[in-house]
């Protein structure tokens, strides 16, 4: 009794760590220290569990020691190695991993209850099918999620025709037999609850096929709730109360993220569902579109710019995270400041290929949140601002999601950095952003494009700048 005691303490005190740690990831400037006291709450947790009273004869803690190892070194390995332009892509990897652990969950109690070693209402059949659907739909997805992201899959290569359609008839095909399932009971058998799985399975991938790449940061974000409910309805299955809390907190807060994300896009999530924008690739030529031409600034006339203005805005985007180039950004950063331009940076909330991407990586090169703005506090000062460089960002940046109605982005809040006295892109070449557009932004008269990669053209700037 003593030890139930200790133990639902400590579930009680891993909650409130993974609430606060939640509350902190709401800020860069706090997110580490967020970071640090979720995962010391997970620790409470674990010890916890590893403490509960069990059963005789169900002694497995040397197949649990082995799991953690093996999970702890892996997870610790690919933290520190991978870079963040590849942050996305791990953080799809995680998604989906943690809906494949509660699909195995639910599987394993399932074929307990098809074996008939154990006994389940419909009510607990019920919650083992919905955490093996909603697991399985986040593994696979988040999978595919990864492989777009990391350039290995094309669009072209998993769309069919009428793949909407397509997804319509599995999802009704897999919630009919998931409801089937729970009223058959143990009747069913094993094998009809794996064909139900395969589904599911296939489901996940289906549905995130047509998901072009521009609504990447919004698929991500929804497959995180995904992971979460699957890990709360695990938590229902085994009675674990942290386990229902953390799941809960990632759903409630994944699902959250995804609404503001639509918001930010102005589309509805049917909209980024089945819309699937983004998968075609356009690409313009080096400094023309059609009769139009854009106007090509040295590094000289770059530097002199931005060394004699009363401020500069930077808008980082996708490009930044590819080059590596944060630090640099911060050295040109200081360099400016010292001479007393006042530097800010606009933050768009889709920039990027995950949700808080630029804040990451910004934060990562010591620069002071209060510099960071948000869109609404970015457009209010861009018209004040002297010149607003570009480093990598596209379609945030795309003046036709304004006044082209005929644009697949359309309605979508941009940061309208148009409005500033001067602009800068720092881009290798004229191709379309990540939705598949060209921008009439590069052929604006008060626009000069800087060609070359992104870090070797900022080292270039610091250079000038230095000089001066």
């Amino acid at each position: 009794m003593l030890v139930s005691s200790i133990v639902n303490l400590a579930y009680l005190i891993g909650a409130i760590a993974f609430v606060w740690g939640l509350r902190l990831l709401s800020s860069p400037d706090s997110a580490r220290r967020g970071n640090v006291l979720a995962g010391i709450g997970m620790g409470i947790a674990i010890i916890a569990t590893l403490s509960t009273p069990l059963a005789e004869g169900d002694n497995n803690y040397l197949w649990i020691m082995v799991g953690l190892l093996i999970g702890g070194i892996t997870g610790w390995i690919a933290a520190k190695k991978i870079q963040m332009t590849a942050m996305p892509q791990m953080v799809s990897v995680f998604n989906g991993l943690g809906g494949a652990c509660a699909t195995v969950l639910a599987l394993a109690e399932l074929t307990r209850f098809y074996d008939g070693v154990q006994v389940m209402s419909t009510g607990q059949l019920s919650i083992a099918l919905f955490t093996l659907l909603i697991g399985a739909i986040s593994f696979t997805g988040s999978m595919l999620a990864f492989g777009k992201l990391d350039g290995m899959i094309k669009d072209k290569h998993v769309i069919l025709p009428r793949h909407g359609l397509i997804n319509l008839v599995l999802l009704i095909a897999v919630l009919v037999m998931s409801v089937w399932l729970a009223i058959q009971g143990s009747a069913a058998g094993l094998v009809l609850a794996l064909v139900f799985l395969i589904l599911a399975l296939i489901y996940g991938f289906s549905f995130v096929a047509p998901i072009g790449g521009a609504d990447m940061p919004v698929v991500i974000s929804l497959l995180n709730s995904f992971t979460g409910l699957s890990a709360a309805a695990a938590g229902l299955i085994y009675g674990n109360q942290i386990m229902l809390v953390g799941g809960i907190l990632v759903g409630a807060a994944g699902t959250i993220l995804t609404v503001l994300m639509c918001q930010a896009m102005n589309r509805s999530l049917f909209n980024v569902i089945v819309g699937g924008f983004g998968s075609a690739s356009l690409s313009g030529g080096a400094g023309t579109d059609g009769d139009q031409v854009a106007k090509v600034a040295t590094v000289n006339d770059a530097a002199i710019q931005m060394f004699y203005a009363n401020s500069v805005m930077f808008v980082p985007g996708y490009g930044l995270a590819v080059a590596q180039a944060q630090k640099t950004v911060k050295e040109l950063d200081d360099l400016l400041e010292a001479n007393g331009v006042d530097v800010k940076y606009a933050i768009h909330p889709v920039a990027g290929r995950m949700p808080g991407h630029m804040n990451v990586l910004l934060a990562e090169a010591d620069v002071p949140y209060p510099k960071l703005l948000d869109l609404d506090d970015a457009n209010a000062a861009l018209k004040d601002t002297d010149t607003v460089v570009i480093v990598g960002a596209n379609d945030v940046v795309n003046p036709a999601a304004l006044d082209d109605a005929s644009s697949p982005i359309y309605g979508m809040p941009v940061l309208e950095v148009w409005n500033a006295k001067n602009i800068i892109v720092l881009k290798r070449s004229m191709s379309a952003g990540y939705a598949g557009i060209q921008n009439p932004l590069f052929f604006h008269e008060r626009n000069r494009m800087l060609f070359g990669d992104a870090k070797d053209s900022i080292q270039k700037l610091v250079t000038e700048v230095k000089n001066m």
